[in-house]
């Protein structure tokens, strides 16, 4: 006899500092999502601001990731009512992990990693580290790739794919964000056979993730989609996927949740 198929809902939500999205009913939004693994990006703490309502949600069990070099910045969270196989943090490349950036959870059947991608707008300086970062993750998740494991990797890759995917394209083709060269890392992770699951499901559908707290940008829609889910492609080809969600109804940060339902 089959086996019966588990469902299984994952929710990525860059909130733009935990103890900000509380005051902006976080825990509701949280309950709301019901969703069997949530991944945060920008989390902004470190341990010591860790309080027990933060990790200790009823059914989930919790695992953090803080920046090291600068406070109240960056770090990624990723509550869980599955137990994992096992958790690691980062890629094992000090440069890149000291900024609390990656989490991943093997469930056996697939590893979840939660990312939060650098953000280039500041300099050139940090653009080159996006960059870099990109190159070397995306070496570090090829190898999974190459002894056939199934990934999925979600979180804010600050990066916006097509024109499609944001409200005003040609204004910002020289924005970090859109430029040519960060584009192209999104084409290549493409190239390489992993799936960007919204955009495979949904390819003419205009939904945005990120709007700037600036001019009403969310009021009026002026988005853009910087969010993802993506897939190695035997994840696709076994119909495992049955939605890809952009939780636009929920507020509490200048991103939304997104998500992804699978059946295995």
């Amino acid at each position: 006899m089959a086996q019966k198929k588990k469902k299984i809902t994952l929710v990525s939500w860059n909130v733009n500092g935990l103890r900000a999205a509380i005051k902006k009913d976080f825990f509701g939004s949280f309950q709301q999502l019901n969703a069997d693994i949530v991944a945060l990006q920008e989390i902004k703490l470190q341990e010591p601001q860790l309080t027990d309502e933060m990790s200790s949600i009823p059914g989930y069990e919790s695992c953090w990731s803080y920046s090291t070099v600068k406070k109240g910045y960056s770090g990624v969270a990723t509550y869980s009512r599955m137990k994992p196989a096992s958790i690691k943090h980062g890629i094992g490349e000090p440069k890149y992990d000291q900024e609390g950036r990656i989490l991943e959870l093997d469930f056996d059947d697939f590893i979840f990693i939660n990312v939060y991608f650098p953000n280039g707008q500041m300099n050139e300086e940090r653009l080159q580290y996006k960059l870099d970062f990109y190159k070397a993750f995306f070496n570090y998740t090829d190898e999974y790739k190459k002894q056939g494991r199934s990934l999925i990797i979600t979180g804010d890759y600050n990066t916006a794919h097509n024109e499609i995917d944001l409200k005003n394209p040609k204004p910002n083709e020289n924005t970090s964000g859109f430029l040519r060269i960060e584009r192209d890392w999104l084409d290549r992770i493409i190239a390489n056979g992993y799936v960007d699951t919204f955009r495979h499901y949904n390819p003419d559908t205009v939904k945005y993730s990120w709007w700037t707290y600036r001019f009403k940008a969310r009021d009026r829609n002026v988005g853009w989609r910087i969010d993802y889910f993506f897939v190695t492609r035997d994840i696709i080809d076994n119909g495992w996927v049955k939605e890809t969600i952009i939780n636009n109804e929920i507020f509490g940060s200048d991103h939304c949740p997104i998500g992804l339902v699978l059946e295995i």
